[in-house]
């Protein structure tokens, strides 16, 4: 039998990002070293070889109407293969606007990177070393939609989908439409774009997708609607509407102030997908911000292996206030859920704070969670806006 495959952990606080061992068995974490990002970190992805992780990181706001910024950059750093710790690879790639989502071709051979605001997406080639380089000049205008919020490749390298949330409708201003927006891919140049909107994308605020493994079903949820959908695909066609639609909810009909849906992840045995629900409103009480109450869970669902169907089985408190990142081991037995924001909440007659944080959860047989433990993380004016696992190199 060889050796366990060492797990490392990466969370961002503001520009820092810092590396956590995994263990995998205890469900336990052991802080590690940081090293300082241009701006915060928003997003980052691994290269297939899991020795280097490309970091998008901006001074942009959060939002549609969140300041713009002027510090925009993807940067490679170097993974040590034996300790984990992170290192600068190369100089950092500047961008033109804050990107939201990065991630790679199936074969490494490109980064993509997707814009909110406003709604782009670029793909840049990786040099030999593995550093990001020229920007490849598109055939035509890449419809990016409205308010784009990731981006991801299918396992086959054939096509990328664009997942672009729209708006809400306010005071003012109509709904924005949601669509997914469907690429054909070769050799880094996007082509014969598909939109996939439901009612044209009117109710239907995707945020982010996940591929099954068997590569035909795409687990999408609903930020704006609290919902997830199964979309089919079909070679290189995915289904116009969703085969199903499910709450992620505990209770839909409860709703005590901004709900969102946010990350999903299909567990690596294809037997279970997992979403996250989202709250952080606040009320006044006695002069102070105090949660306004709202679910913040994590959402398990049993899926069916002839249909797809998701079924709803468990839903869990992830122990902290807006979880916008977790992530599942590559062994499929822990759940890591990161908390970006520290929050007062009522407890009885008291006010306590709930600090930002990692919440542990051991998976099991069955997909169901069982909570183990929490590191609460001091972020003060910041947020712990991003986190990862990735595996040790071979």
């Amino acid at each position: 039998m060889g050796r366990p495959v060492s797990v490392r952990l990466y969370a961002s606080v503001g520009a820092e990002l810092t590396h956590y061992d995994v263990d995998v068995d205890g469900a336990a974490l052991t802080r590690r070293g940081t090293v300082t990002l241009p701006a915060n970190v928003h997003y980052a992805w691994p290269h297939a070889s899991r020795r280097v992780l490309y970091v998008a990181a901006s001074n942009g706001e959060p939002g549609a109407a969140g300041r713009a910024g002027d510090r925009h950059s993807v940067s490679a750093l170097a993974i040590d293969p034996e300790s984990g710790a992170l290192g600068e690879h190369g100089a950092p790639l500047p961008l033109p606007s804050r990107p939201i989502h990065i991630t790679t071709d199936t074969p490494c051979k490109h980064v993509l990177v997707a814009f909110s605001n406003p709604s782009g997406l670029r793909v840049y080639r990786l040099n030999a070393d593995a550093t990001p380089g020229a920007e490849i000049v598109q055939p035509q205008a890449v419809d990016a939609g409205i308010y784009a919020h990731q981006v991801r490749v299918t396992a086959d390298n054939r096509l990328v989908i664009l997942v672009t949330r729209g708006h809400d409708a306010a005071p003012g201003k109509p709904e924005a439409p949601g669509a997914l927006k469907v690429f054909r891919y070769r050799g880094g140049r996007l082509g014969d774009a598909v939109s996939i909107a439901p009612a044209g994308g009117y109710g239907f605020g995707p945020r982010h997708l996940d591929f099954h493994p068997n590569g035909r079903w795409v687990y999408v949820a609903l930020e704006r609607q609290n919902k997830l959908d199964l979309f089919v695909r079909d070679g290189d066609r995915l289904s116009d509407r969703p085969l199903f639609r499910k709450d992620t909810l505990a209770e839909p009909g409860h709703i005590r102030g901004r709900q969102i849906a946010g990350t999903v992840h299909v567990h690596p045995n294809g037997r279970f997908v997992y979403v996250v629900n989202r709250a952080s409103s606040t009320i006044d009480s006695g002069g102070l911000r105090v949660f306004a109450g709202g679910e913040n869970t994590l959402a398990v669902f049993a899926i069916d292996p002839t249909s797809g169907e998701p079924h709803p089985i468990q839903h869990i408190d992830t122990r902290g206030i807006h979880c916008r990142t977790f992530h599942i081991d590559p062994s499929g037995r822990l759940l890591v859920a990161a908390h970006i924001m520290p929050l007062l909440v009522k407890d009885g007659a008291e006010l306590r704070t709930v600090p930002a944080g990692l919440a542990l959860f051991r998976i099991g047989d069955d997909g169901r969670l069982a909570f183990i433990r929490k590191y609460d993380v001091e972020v003060g004016a910041r947020m712990l806006f991003w986190m990862g696992m990735v595996a040790a190199a071979p």
